[in-house]
C-alpha cells in the first residue's frame, strides 16, 4: 500500500492497479478507503473492534467490481486480495505480539497468476523501453 502524503484523510494511491483514497482515519482504531470507482464501486476499511474480550483487527470489503474487474475479480484478483490480506493481518499480529513476521507460502493459483502476471508486465515494460529507443520523444 502507498499512499501520495502517508495515512491522512484525503490521501491518494493504492498497490499496484489497486487506485483509493483515505476516507476516514482514526489512529489505533479504523483507517476507510474509498475505490477509484472506475474500477470497484465502494470501499473497504480496518476496525480495530472487542471480539471476546479480546483486540481483534477486522477488514471489512464492499464493493462492487467494475469493467475489466469484473471478470479478473473472480478469476485472479480476489485471489491475490485474499493473500495480500492475509499476510497483513498475520504482521499486524506479529508486531503486536512483539516477534518476528513470516510470510505465508502462496497457494499454487496465487503463485501461477502472480508469475504470468509479472511475466507479462516485464514484456510489456520491455517493449515500451524498445519503442521509446527506436522513437525517443523530443525533449
Amino acid at each position: 500500500m502507498r499512499l501520495d502524503a502517508g495515512l491522512t484523510v484525503g490521501a491518494r494511491g493504492g498497490h499496484g492497479p489497486i487506485r483509493y483514497a483515505v476516507s476516514d482515519y482514526e489512529p489505533g482504531r479504523s483507517a476507510s478507503f474509498r475505490f477509484d470507482p472506475r474500477i470497484f464501486d465502494g470501499h473497504h476499511w480496518f476496525d480495530v473492534v472487542t471480539l471476546d474480550g479480546r483486540p481483534t483487527l477486522l477488514h471489512v470489503l464492499e464493493a462492487r467490481p467494475q469493467g475489466a474487474m469484473r471478470l479478473l475479480w473472480p478469476l485472479v484478483v480476489r485471489w491475490w486480495h485474499d493473500a495480500l490480506i492475509e499476510d497483513a493481518l498475520d504482521r499486524a499480529e506479529a508486531e503486536v505480539a512483539g516477534r518476528a513476521w513470516t510470510p505465508r507460502r502462496l497457494g499454487p493459483w496465487v503463485r501461477a497468476t502472480f508469475t504470468v502476471a509479472r511475466w507479462t508486465m516485464r514484456r510489456r515494460s520491455g517493449r515500451a523501453r524498445a519503442a521509446e529507443a527506436r522513437h525517443p520523444r523530443d525533449a
